[in-house]
């Protein structure tokens, strides 16, 4: 069958409760909490006989999306909107997600819509045998280095992190800052600096600061080889990146700020970015991602990449587009220090901190359905089950956030 008979037939959602390996916090609240499962929504596309599989990570700590919410905007806006269409049509669908869920500030929805998308990736190139980066005719690379994520930590606790990445074959750390005061959350970093003395290190804030404490910050870190600030001021606060873009010492990259390639196109215009961060859920999928990636490249801003704590179907998408671009610097992929995804079978290979690119056809993960449907909740009903069947109460699922520092004081 060739890729423009196939005709988009159903969409499926499946909230699965995935087990947690350790927790996970950054500014806004914890993303992950050992002992509790961990919601991640799979997406699966039919068409003429051909199935895909995508993947949604609902993160109120980060973005706006829930598990709930998720599932609703598929199943009641955007599957009636592209059922029917040509799978092949990607631009198109793109447009129909637009109509049913529009932008405002944001793109609109954005892990729903990606779901979707890298669905669709994954069932054209199945369709055609052959792995995702053949089907775009762009692969650079077929290893991607990883960071080993310090989340959380007083300096005390670093070196045993530390050396938890290292002896897995980590070279590369990314410590989440904007935690604790500013004077801890330095120390943090210095203490990471310390026990690993020669690797790629770089910093997330993730919206926490003002331009003042920001600018402090960044001098604080002056000397430590840090790569990379990233997302130190609230996405919105384009002027204030501008200002802290010509004082900062350390490059300024953003992350939560590109939500669509407009985005990035207004921050190069106003010379507002040193990097900017690849996130495949963030921009709405693959074909948005790419879209900002070849601006980025077009433009001479420099690309790194991230996820958001994926499970194996998120994980794969983001390095067939990082293998694309050819990202050369270390990626926070970091689902795999994070979440098990007993689903997947022939899977993502990841070696001595390395990534290895799938090259089995689509994504190359291959997704046991009788699993995904055993991990399946509904996640509409207010009370969940985890291994033990100890019911869990819309508090286990939303975990009680421990106050977050503002820094600097004023508005943000």
């Amino acid at each position: 069958m060739s890729l423009d008979d196939l005709t988009i037939e159903r969409i499926e959602t499946f909230a699965v409760a995935l087990p947690t390996r350790r927790s996970f916090g950054v500014a806004g609240g914890a993303v992950t909490v050992a002992g509790r499962p961990s919601l991640r929504i799979l997406v699966k596309v039919s068409a003429d006989g051909v199935s895909g599989w995508g993947e949604a990570t609902p993160i109120p700590a980060w973005t706006y999306e829930t598990a709930e919410s998720i599932v609703t905007t598929i199943d009641r806006y955007l599957a009636p909107a592209v059922t029917g269409r040509p799978a092949w049509d990607l631009d198109g669908v793109t447009s129909a997600f637009d109509r049913a869920i529009n932008r405002g500030f944001s793109i609109g929805a954005p892990l729903a819509k990606s779901a979707v998308d890298v669905a669709l990736h994954d069932l054209l190139s199945r369709a055609a045998g052959v792995p995702l980066g053949v089907l775009w005719g762009q692969r650079r690379t077929d290893r991607i280095g990883l960071g080993w994520i310090v989340s959380g930590q007083s300096p005390t606790e670093v070196a045993d992190s530390v050396a938890e990445g290292r002896d897995l074959g980590y070279r590369a750390f990314k410590v989440k800052i904007g935690l604790h005061d500013e004077e801890t959350d330095a120390a943090v970093v210095a203490a990471v600096r310390e026990n690993a003395p020669g690797a790629a290190l770089w910093v997330d804030a993730n919206q926490a600061y003002t331009v003042p404490a920001a600018l402090g910050m960044a001098r604080r870190l002056d000397g430590l080889g840090v790569i990379a600030f990233e997302q130190p001021l609230p996405a919105n606060d384009i002027g204030g990146l501008r200002r802290l873009r010509d004082a900062s010492p350390i490059p300024v990259a953003l992350d939560e700020s590109l939500r669509h390639p407009a985005d990035l196109a207004t921050f190069i215009r106003l010379e507002a970015v040193d990097v900017a961060i690849a996130k495949v859920q963030r921009s709405g999928g693959l074909t948005l991602s790419r879209r900002l990636c070849s601006l980025a490249e077009d433009s001479g801003v420099r690309l790194m990449g991230s996820g958001l704590t994926d499970s194996d179907v998120g994980l794969a998408a983001s390095l067939h587009l990082f293998a694309a671009y050819g990202i050369d610097t270390p990626v926070d992929l970091n689902g795999r220090q994070f979440i098990e995804s007993p689903y997947a079978g022939p899977t993502v290979r990841i070696e001595s901190g390395m990534a290895h690119v799938p090259d089995g056809p689509g994504l190359g993960v291959e997704v046991d359905e009788a699993v995904v449907r055993e991990l399946a909740v509904d996640v509409l009903e207010t009370r969940l089950t985890d291994s033990s069947k100890r019911p869990l109460t819309v508090a286990d699922r939303e975990p009680t956030r421990p106050p977050v520092p503002r820094h600097g004081l004023g508005t943000r």
